[in-house]
C-alpha cells in the first residue's frame, strides 16, 4: 500500500510538470492533491508504520526511522510554505521542485532500505500492520472535506 502511495505521488509530480508554465489553476489543483496525498501517507507512516518498525528493529533501523521522521518534518514545512503562496508567485514552482526532490529521495530510501528492514523485523506481522494501515487510511480519507483519492 505504501508503495502504491509512492507511485501515485510520483504520477502527480509528472502531471504537475506537464501542466505548462502558465496553467496556474491546473497546477494549483494538482499541487493540492499532492499535499493531501503526502499528508495522508505521512500520517499513516508516523502513526502506525514507523512505531511498529522502531519497536522491533536494531539501532540502524531506529536511525532509518528517525531520518524518515525528519524528512517528513521538512516536507511538511515545504507544504505549509507552498499553501501560503499563490501559484503565480515565482517561488511556487521552485519550492514545489524542492518538495518533489525531497519526496523522491525519501521514497528511494524507504523502498531501498526501510521497507526491506520492516519486512525482516516484522515478518508475518507485516500483513496485520498493512490491514491496520488500510483501515486507518480509509478513516482519514473519510474525514477529508472532499477528496479525489
Amino acid at each position: 500500500m505504501l508503495k502504491a502511495d509512492h507511485r501515485k505521488v510520483k504520477e502527480l509530480f509528472r502531471k504537475y510538470e506537464a501542466a505548462g508554465n502558465r496553467a496556474y489553476q491546473k497546477k494549483k489543483a494538482i499541487a493540492e492533491e499532492i499535499f493531501t496525498e503526502i499528508s495522508l501517507h505521512s500520517r499513516l507512516e508516523e502513526e502506525l508504520f514507523y512505531p511498529a518498525v522502531k519497536d522491533q528493529t536494531d539501532e540502524d533501523g531506529k536511525d532509518l526511522v528517525a531520518e524518515s521522521l525528519e524528512e517528513h518534518h521538512l516536507v511538511a514545512i515545504l507544504i505549509e510554505e507552498l499553501k501560503a503562496l499563490d501559484p503565480q508567485d515565482e517561488r511556487f514552482d521552485a519550492k514545489l521542485t524542492v518538495l518533489m526532490e525531497n519526496v523522491e529521495h525519501h521514497i528511494e530510501e524507504e523502498e531501498g532500505e526501510l521497507f526491506p528492514e520492516a519486512e525482516d523485523v516484522l515478518g508475518e506481522a507485516i500483513d496485520d500492520l498493512g490491514a491496520q494501515m488500510k483501515e486507518r487510511k480509509q478513516q482519514l480519507m473519510a474525514s477529508l472535506p472532499s477528496t479525489k483519492a
